[in-house]
């Protein structure tokens, strides 16, 4: 059971929500389970910082720090915590001649942070619904952990709308609110702190045969997504029982029924060139983060010619991700739902700030 009330590659709701509320029934029921988090991370580590699993008191895992010899010897480590309930941190160091042993890729140091929790700590319960609930809010926020005093941590969550939950942090809380996990000392205290939820809704334009294969796939990878189509046949809940809405609307007025962001993202793959047409020169006029329109280069030349003749620049057309996808030579729609998807990782990835 990972309550891994945040999440290393993007935020997965639907993940998270599961591991937060397994969580709660472990300790509900009366059972002390112990976090392993891997806090800090260097070299070529299978995970960096953000990796977690839980270890219970019968030997049971759930979630993973990268496998190998280090998630066994961290397995064996948290148990014992369960016995003496003293949480710490511990380091790991890989070097090259243990790789086969260890089953690493190559070497790399981590920090291992050994989390006990009681059934007893009703806080820790408080915010294991608090981030429930932050995950059904479409909103960044971040899991923040005091480790001043390892042995005695404190735990909360961070929203711009709704502030401090469980804990409360003196001072500049920037270095806090980072897009991937950090450590750092603010007002002279030691947190720890990681993204519990990136922000960001999928708008996909068109709900096709290659929708309908995209959707579950992203979904699956924590995308929040929502389907337009202007034909109520393929924009509803059971075509598409894995997006958290389905709008149906004209395509010539898309923001009668949605705002697009920042941090969204749209996909434009409707029935037809006028309509994709339609879409575009409407997204174009938000800041979406990511714009990708499916088609082949002759019409994508095509519609881009027709964008810059209402005045859209050649660095507008250069917003847009054409054709839509990685070049991993897709044909069916499966395959080309798996191309989106990977863009999209890499989109957010990049958003991030990862590297590797």
């Amino acid at each position: 059971v990972t309550v891994s009330l945040g999440v290393r590659s993007g935020a997965m709701p639907d993940l998270i929500n599961a591991e937060a509320r397994t969580a709660k029934v472990t300790l509900e029921q009366g059972d002390d389970l112990v976090l392993v988090t891997v806090i800090a991370g260097s070299g070529s580590t299978p995970r960096g910082a953000g990796a977690r699993m839980i270890v219970r008191k019968d030997g049971t895992t759930m979630g993973t720090i990268g496998g190998g010899a280090v998630e066994y010897e961290a397995g064996r480590m948290a148990l014992d915590v369960l016995k003496s309930k003293n949480s710490f941190s511990k380091g790991f160091k890989l070097v090259k001649g243990q790789v086969a042993d260890l089953g690493m890729i190559c070497g790399g140091d981590v920090v291992v942070y050994f989390q006990y929790v009681n059934p007893d700590n009703r806080e820790f319960l408080a915010i294991c619904e608090e981030g429930i609930q932050a995950c059904e809010r479409d909103e960044d926020s971040w899991i923040i952990t005091d480790i001043t005093d390892e042995t005695a941590w404190a735990v909360g969550i961070y929203s711009e709308s709704h502030g401090f939950a469980g804990i409360t942090v003196e001072g500049d809380i920037e270095p806090l609110t980072q897009t991937k996990a950090v450590q750092t000392t603010v007002n002279g205290r030691r947190y720890y702190s990681e993204p519990l939820m990136r922000a960001g809704t999928v708008y996909v334009f068109g709900g096709g045969h290659v929708a309908q294969e995209l959707v579950p796939v992203i979904a699956h990878v924590g995308f929040k997504c929502v389907v337009y189509d202007d034909r109520p046949e393929f924009a509803c809940s059971s075509l598409f029982p894995d997006a958290v809405d389905t709008i149906v609307g004209d395509f010539t007025s898309i923001f009668d029924k949605v705002t697009i962001r920042e941090q969204d993202y749209a996909v434009i793959m409707t029935r037809g060139h006028q309509c994709d047409y339609d879409v575009q020169k409407q997204v174009l006029r938000t800041p979406a983060h990511y714009i990708g329109v499916m088609g082949s280069r002759q019409k994508l030349m095509t519609l881009a010619g027709k964008l810059k003749a209402e005045g859209f620049t050649d660095q507008d057309i250069e917003r847009f991700y054409s054709p839509i996808g990685l070049a991993i030579l897709a044909e069916t729609p499966a395959e080309i739902a798996i191309s989106v998807a990977g863009e999209l990782i890499m989109v957010r990835a990049r958003r991030e700030g990862r590297t590797k």
